[in-house]
């Protein structure tokens, strides 16, 4: 079990992982929100057309859908948008350490809303150890010199606790709820008030005039990012903790890595080695947690 948790943590940080370049790309040329409305409408399409092919309708009933509008708000539609206007003032270096806050808002809120995920000492060593080999990943980029405005720095924070947020409620209320109908709901009802405000706020956008680059960089965020990454982020909050799935933010940067040394021929240092043996190091203790049932603190 441990390590079908683990592969689905990364199949997660996978489809996540390129996605703060995707949104660099797409947001110098369409607004932050019209990025995140179409990025939720395009996963809120390929979701539901699966449940469509499938023939399984949505629930109905109102306290189901009261439910599904609290969560996309706050684990889609709020961060999406934050993230998204946050980076055209802060670095990805940036952008990506303080999205390393998700974990830390998210066990402090599983403690005070759900009773099944205490704080232990294994769950607040993971998070130290993986805030830790974060640091460490991006040090290289801090010491280069990286950019970053208070408004910018701000948006993301409050992404990050806003992720937390809605971590905890989805585990909360609606992890009962038949598989993919969920996030094929949650994003339906995002897409429905996001996109028509993304373009009553920049009525003259058009796909039109939009590089062939960005429309790429959007529709991977919407089928990857989005659609992929959301039955996968279920499928774990499911089977684990809301704050074992909150690990994933620790694990992007890897990602990140990874891909620079296999594309871009970055040299592999023993600060990349050490960060990512902290990182997973840490997710190790949550998920040591997780499986053995840990005492609270």
């Amino acid at each position: 079990m441990k390590n079908k948790n683990l592969f689905l943590l990364i199949l997660l940080a996978s489809c996540w992982g390129p996605s703060f370049l995707f949104i660099k790309i797409a947001v110098a040329e369409v607004s932050p929100m019209m990025v995140a409305g179409l990025r939720i409408a395009i996963g809120a399409v390929v979701l539901n057309m699966i449940l469509l092919f499938r023939k399984e309708r949505l629930p109905t009933k109102r306290s189901f859908w009261k439910k599904i509008f609290i969560a996309g708000f706050f684990a889609q539609a709020l961060p999406f948008t934050l993230i998204n206007w946050g980076e055209q003032f802060v670095d990805s270096s940036i952008a990506s350490l303080l999205n390393g806050l998700t974990p830390l808002s998210t066990i402090v809120l599983a403690q005070l809303m759900l009773k099944d995920e205490k704080m232990t000492s294994n769950k607040v060593r993971g998070v130290v150890l993986g805030l830790i080999g974060l640091i460490i990943l991006v040090l290289p980029s801090l010491f280069a010199g990286v950019t970053g405005t208070v408004q910018g720095i701000l948006a993301i924070t409050l992404a990050a606790l806003s992720y937390g947020v809605g971590l905890v409620y989805i585990r909360k209320n609606l992890i009962a709820v038949p598989a993919m109908h969920a996030p094929a709901a949650q994003l339906l009802s995002v897409s429905i008030y996001l996109l028509p405000i993304a373009f009553f706020i920049t009525p003259q956008f058009s796909l039109l005039a939009v590089s062939v680059a960005s429309l790429i960089s959007i529709a991977l965020l919407g089928v990857f990012g989005t659609a992929i990454a959301f039955i996968v982020y279920f499928k774990l909050l499911e089977r684990t903790s809301a704050g074992y799935v909150s690990m994933v933010t620790f694990l992007m940067p890897i990602y990140g890595v990874i891909l620079g040394i296999t594309f871009l021929d970055e040299p592999l240092t023993l600060w990349m080695l050490l960060g990512a043996t902290s990182i997973l190091g840490g997710i190790s203790q949550v998920q040591q947690k997780d499986e053995k049932g840990d005492s609270g603190l």
